[in-house]
């Protein structure tokens, strides 16, 4: 058995940042002090003075294009980017091609990702108007989760049947996981822009068009039938300040019946970046003004929102350049959420503490995710190594997106991921990977 250990780190993990050793044994940690010394000659030996150690991230929200999709991303390529951001496991959507609504199509994809992934995964299946005798098939221990779009995005599974919403909301115990646009909002916004600009409406309108309204009617139509039927629900990428008000920061995240999420997108960027970059920035939900910006980071700090994740969703520059009512919506972001997070730290925006907890400690809580998301003896070592003062610039020579480009050309990044570890496995190392070792299938204590 392969043993590691790692000395001088400053550990980041359950609220406190203190210099320890920390010891892997195979694909565990082992021990954690102080001061521990090599037990055995074969004792692989790493200083990491000056440098921090995270759990690694749980993104539990990924696009990854596979099946069907592939000249966008796939399951390869945008893995081994997320290892090179840190992120040690993802949870991936069902809008692919052929879609995740049967058991059958998403087993092919669990295939696909256990020969293929380089960071542990796992799937959502995704529920639409009329496979709930499917749905409700899904084996809790080993899915992640069920998807639902209450609005639509890319790949057409809008959930629109309110009666087959409550059946899915009464039927199920696992959680749900929505993405809340009202669309008869949305379509009316969509409509009023086209009898104005045709096809070409400016993209600066996105916000208009996809506004608060629609995000506030969905979201809160969903938690009203969570409250009534007693269902678990996640509500992903938040993006108004409106929708804040439906959540609680009074008890524990593990008592929560209602949870949230924010993406590094919506925290990053404001509508005063349009002008910049245009269709780049065109996601779903839009992008909004700086008072929904300053409202989700209040809430993210105060616990309303529970979780930070990337939606990270590619797409060919060709596509995205488009005209407005053309251009998919999406983006690439594993690769550069976690550096981006720690420019907020440096910025005064939030401690390196709460950011593990947003991005590790939570999404293991939220998903019973098995040993994983804290750095503790006996879990997984999924672990990430960090150096706060090594800055480089995203350009096109170091992305590693599939789609080769990301709405984050041009930042410095004062830190950089300089190893990742997944499952005790050296993964990534100043740019360079190991390409023989894959990830696992998550596992969930349900």
């Amino acid at each position: 058995m392969k043993k590691l250990l790692i000395k001088h780190a400053k550990i980041v993990n359950e609220g406190s940042i203190l210099e320890r050793d920390i010891l892997i044994e195979g694909q565990y940690i082992k021990e954690i002090a102080e001061k521990i010394s090599p037990k055995t000659p074969d004792t692989n030996v790493l200083d990491a003075e000056g440098k921090y150690l995270f759990p690694g991230m749980i993104d539990d929200q990924v696009h990854f294009r596979e099946p069907g999709l592939t000249h966008k991303a796939d399951i390869a390529s945008e893995s081994r980017a997320a290892v090179a951001g840190g992120i040690t496991s993802f949870i991936e959507m069902p809008n692919t091609v052929p879609q995740a609504t049967t058991q059958k199509e998403l087993e092919k994809k669990f295939t696909i990702a256990s020969k293929n992934s380089y960071a542990n995964y796992s799937f959502m299946f995704g529920g639409t108007n009329d496979n709930l005798e499917e749905l409700l098939k899904t084996d809790p221990k080993k899915v992640a989760a069920i998807k639902l779009f209450l609005g639509s995005s890319t790949g057409n599974m809008l959930v629109d049947n309110e009666e087959v919403l409550e059946k899915i909301f009464s039927s199920t115990d696992m959680l749900i996981a929505v993405h809340c646009e009202d669309e008869t909002t949305i379509q009316n916004n969509l409509k009023k822009y086209i009898e104005t600009f045709g096809e070409d409406i400016p993209v600066a309108l996105h916000p208009q068009i996809r506004n608060a309204e629609a995000c506030y009617i969905s979201s809160s139509k969903a938690i009203a039938l969570a409250k009534k039927t007693g269902a678990r629900l996640h509500v992903f990428h938040l993006s108004s300040a409106p929708e804040m008000d439906l959540f609680r920061n009074d008890i524990p995240l593990a008592e929560k019946k209602i949870t949230a999420e924010v993406c590094v997108h919506h925290l990053w960027f404001n509508d005063s970046h349009y002008d910049e970059k245009g269709t780049l920035m065109k996601w779903n939900p839009a992008i909004k003004s700086e008072k929904h910006q300053k409202a989700l980071w209040k809430a993210l700090l105060d616990d309303r929102i529970d979780v930070i994740a990337t939606d990270h969703a590619p797409h060919t520059l060709e596509e995205k350049r488009q005209v407005y009512t053309k251009a998919p919506s999406g983006a690439p972001m594993v690769q550069h959420a976690l550096p981006a997070l720690i420019e907020f730290y440096k910025k005064d925006k939030i401690p390196l503490e709460k950011i593990v907890e947003k991005t590790a400690h939570n999404p293991a809580i939220l998903f019973q995710i098995n040993k994983r998301g804290f750095i503790r003896e006996g879990y997984y070592a999924d672990l990430v190594l960090i150096d706060l003062s090594k800055p480089w610039t995203v350009n096109k020579d170091n992305i590693l997106y599939k789609c080769g480009w990301s709405p984050l050309e041009g930042t410095t990044f004062t830190s950089r991921i300089t190893h990742t570890f997944v499952n005790g496995n050296l993964m990534y190392k100043n740019g360079t990977f190991n390409d023989t070792i894959k990830g696992q299938r998550l596992e969930f204590n349900r």
